[in-house]
């Protein structure tokens, strides 16, 4: 296979000189911007660790048609895709972080984790 090369254009040319011209722009500014006085407090990672967020536990999914959908009502079964002694998967904002066992403590359901994603 023989590397010939290859004829640019002089449109495509221009194009890539202004792709360059903007990026260096974009550059450059990024520079100003990091070269003003720096904290020595910053945000830290205890300034974090009391912001909330959303866990959601994943049982399993299934695709039905919309006609299955609007047929549902009380009694329907919906099969999921996980075999019941597959662990749930543990969501923060919508990336699964950990996996566990569905329990049930008192009358409320919970999740005992049994493996953490790196």
């Amino acid at each position: 296979m023989s590397q010939e090369a290859s004829p640019r254009t002089p449109g495509l040319e221009q194009a890539i000189d202004q792709a360059t011209a903007s990026v260096a722009v974009q550059a450059s500014r990024l520079g100003e911007l990091a070269s003003g006085p720096a904290s020595a407090d910053g945000i830290g990672i205890g300034n974090l660790l009391d912001v909330p967020v959303g866990v959601t536990v994943e049982v399993g999914r299934t695709k039905i048609t919309l006609g299955d959908l609007v047929r549902l009502g009380p009694g329907s079964l919906l099969v999921l895709d996980r075999e019941a002694h597959e662990p749930a998967d543990i969501l923060v904002n919508s990336k699964v972080v950990a996996h566990g066992e569905i329990v049930t403590v008192d009358s409320q359901y919970g999740i005992r984790i049994t493996k953490v994603d790196p």
